[in-house]
């Protein structure tokens, strides 16, 4: 199998087989982010695809779902996605799901139709990493596109009826900012409909752009305690049906559930936290993480 770097993906694809059809990240400028550094962006030889599709065909298992590999795979055209799904068809009958990570950014070179025709060549479960509906943090963080673009673009995938997952990623926009954060992102999310909202938290790594810039004091972290109330202030603020998923391990106070359902008991639950812990041991528990 070609794999330029490790797997990455969501916890609940473990059992989905793994297909690079990129590698790296095409941004890959985010001031936090760790992953993908040892690999330059790069679209995969369709030569290289049907190579590791005979070599997935000759395991001899029936894998239901593919993970297409790379920070951002859904950025390719709508015609290379469908050859690409054309040949994992070809090789896999057997497989009925195409997922893999998105950016914002991924669905500006695609329309709705197109959209509705990778749907029924089985692409489902796009894993757009959005991250923050605010203007102020998406520009300090260099994430690549806007706010504005937001709705627009994800609003696409709704319209297909191609189910999508988004990211939100709490204490993004330091101390003091947690609670605008969470209004201005739930904002954004309530305009659209995804599957799934998977949750993280910011964890600041050595040699990344944020590390300097918390050590020149121009950025500050957020304290645990505030992380919990901007959790609590982006549930109470959702609106619309999904699915909470803050099972990531850079998330100290797991959560999950449905909305709105299980809305009322995950924030009694953030809330029972924020009345027994303290900063100090909560603090312990993401300074112990050498990864995520």
């Amino acid at each position: 199998m070609h794999f330029a770097s490790d797997i990455v993906r969501p916890p609940y694809e473990a059992r989905s087989a793994y297909l690079q059809v990129t590698s790296g990240c095409s941004h890959n400028a985010c001031r936090y982010c760790t992953y993908y550094k040892d690999a330059p962006f790069a679209v995969s030889p369709e030569n290289e695809i049907v190579e590791d599709l005979k070599e997935l065909a000759d395991y001899g298992v029936a894998f239901p779902r593919i993970w297409l590999q790379g920070a951002d795979p859904f950025l390719l055209s709508f015609d290379r996605l469908k050859r690409i799904a054309e040949l994992i068809h070809q090789y896999l009958p057997f497989v009925r799901e195409i997922g893999g990570y998105g950016r914002v950014d991924s669905l500006r070179n695609k329309t709705v139709d197109q959209l509705k025709e990778l749907k029924n060549l089985g692409y489902k479960g796009i894993v757009f990493g959005v991250e923050s509906g605010d203007e102020k943090i998406l520009s300090y963080m260099n994430k690549g596109y806007h706010a504005d673009e937001i709705v627009p673009q994800l609003s696409k995938m709704d319209q297909a009826g191609l189910a999508y997952e988004v990211i939100f990623l709490s204490g993004l926009g330091g101390k003091g900012y947690g609670l605008d954060h969470a209004k201005k992102t739930a904002e954004v999310f309530n305009q659209l409909h995804p599957d799934r909202i998977l949750i993280a938290g910011l964890t600041i790594f050595p040699d990344t752009p944020l590390m300097k810039n918390v050590r020149s004091g121009e950025f500050q972290e957020a304290t645990e305690r505030e992380r919990i109330l901007e959790l609590k202030e982006f549930l109470q603020d959702l609106k619309n049906p999904t699915l909470i998923d803050a099972t990531n391990a850079s998330i100290i106070t797991a959560i999950y559930g449905r909305i709105p359902e299980h809305k009322q008991e995950m924030i009694d639950r953030l809330q029972k936290v924020y009345d027994s812990y303290g900063e100090k041991g909560l603090r312990h528990m993401r300074d112990s993480l050498k990864a995520i």
